[in-house]
């Protein structure tokens, strides 16, 4: 069965919850860096699991490109599409 977006971006902000210390609102928009205050390596455990709950492996040189919550679940749908 086919996820749709929205149940893959709710799965990731699950996901990134025990990261979010501040308890901001998590939006298809919010950045890592700047709008969580993640650093590279919770980045990196944040994508260990979700590549551990979609069962995926996302290309490293797509990691520059992922900057917020939205565009991750974009690459786990276009993965997820392709297996």
């Amino acid at each position: 069965m086919t996820q749709t977006i929205d149940e893959i971006f709710e799965q990731i902000c699950t996901l990134i919850a025990p990261f979010n210390k501040k308890n901001i609102p998590i939006t298809k928009d919010s950045l890592f860096s700047v709008d969580l205050e993640l650093d590279s390596l919770n980045v990196m455990d944040i994508l260990s699991e979700i590549e551990d709950e979609f069962d995926i492996t996302v290309p490293l040189n797509m990691l520059p490109d992922l900057e917020t919550v939205g565009q991750f679940a974009e690459i786990v749908k276009q993965l997820l599409s392709e297996q």
